[in-house]
């Protein structure tokens, strides 16, 4: 069996200070198998990772912004743009070979969550839903995306959805070890869940580095 975290974001996202090589030292000092990075509207980030002789497989993500609320593409070869629709996003991922993850379904908290008229209506669409994401708040109820995907037969996934060094490690999925797309999709079939809920200062953590990135590109 693997760690897979299946959400990592690195500076390629306009919120997150992680670099690669920060990445790659994190990741092994935590003996992950496999992870997925889904920078924010941006795949650039998982295919210069890609490019590199990591210790750990790397599956080549975007979270894109849909019309309709988020949705993450894995093992894709190019980025897919912002702002089309769940359905038009969704048929792009697969054009690639690619596997669709609902990241952080019914959340109260994030304007960016896809809320639950918009899943039913592709459910048919979506190979994974991600059942634990470790920034999701915990008062509120944590048991809709696993009922979600039991009720419609969906693979169900982790993620630390992490923006900073400090998160990575926080949500994980382990498997059997896996060569292919096809072999993930297999393997995923028998994920465990693990993972801890976050903190308030996550949040703050994220916000000061989307203030402080702008400044930072000025110098």
């Amino acid at each position: 069996m693997i760690k897979v975290d299946l959400h990592i974001h690195t500076r390629y996202s306009g919120d997150s200070d992680i670099t690669l090589e920060q990445l790659i030292e994190r990741c092994q000092k935590l003996e992950f198998g496999a992870i997925a990075i889904t920078d924010h509207g941006t795949a650039e980030g998982a295919l210069a990772m890609a490019s590199k002789d990591t210790p750990f497989k790397i599956i080549v993500g975007e979270e894109v912004a849909s019309s309709e609320g988020e949705i993450i593409g894995l093992f894709l070869k190019e980025s897919i743009p912002n702002g089309l629709s769940p359905e038009e996003t969704i048929q792009r991922i697969h054009s690639q070979g690619g596997v669709v993850c609902i990241p952080h379904p019914f959340d109260r908290y994030r304007s960016s969550a896809m809320k639950a008229h918009t899943l039913e209506r592709i459910a048919n669409q979506i190979d994974i839903i991600e059942v634990f994401n470790a920034r999701t708040i915990q008062f509120q109820d944590l048991k809709l995306p696993k009922e979600f995907a039991i009720k419609h037969n969906l693979l169900l996934g982790a993620g630390s959805d992490a923006h900073s060094i400090a998160d990575i490690g926080r949500a994980y999925i382990t498997i059997p070890n896996f060569n292919s797309r096809d072999e993930f999709l297999q393997s995923i079939s028998h994920a465990k869940i693990h993972g801890k809920r976050p903190s308030v200062a996550i949040y703050f953590r994220s916000l000061l580095r989307q203030i402080r990135k702008p400044f930072k590109r000025k110098r």
